[in-house]
């Protein structure tokens, strides 16, 4: 694998990280749902012994949330590139929900793979909160 390879994974894996946010604060469930594979598995930060697995259940579960206003920032990201079709992460998240309430501060592990077709999805996506 070149340099430029490499460095165009990374870069693809930390905009699907950002990407997600996004998606998430504009409650854009489909879209967020289609950011991971087919069999991907996903923990919330604030329910990381929680699995939720496959991508309908993943959906299922993000339209079941009530509505709320909220605001992701991302940081720290780290990709590390394991060969042409996987690659993990990890990442600091800042979680706004409400003016009152104070941010959580969390994170995640990613497990990224490359689907034929689609580009690259997530496949585990392991959340947790630093400050419970």
């Amino acid at each position: 694998m070149t340099t430029e390879q490499r460095h165009a994974i990374e870069w693809e894996c930390a905009r699907l990280i950002n990407l997600y946010a996004t998606l998430n604060d504009t409650a854009r469930w489909e879209e967020v749902a289609a950011l991971y594979t087919e069999d991907g598995v996903m923990t919330r930060p604030s329910a990381p012994d929680a699995p939720i697995a496959g991508r309908a259940t993943i959906l299922a579960a993000f339209r079941a949330r009530p509505p709320r206003t909220t605001r992701h920032i991302t940081g720290n990201i780290v990709v590390t590139v394991e060969d042409e079709a996987n690659a993990a992460a990890t990442s600091a998240m800042l979680l706004f929900t409400a003016a009152a309430t104070p941010p959580l501060v969390g994170g995640f592990r990613d497990r990224f793979r490359l689907v034929p077709g689609a580009g690259w999805r997530f496949a585990a996506r392991h959340g947790w909160l630093d400050f419970a």
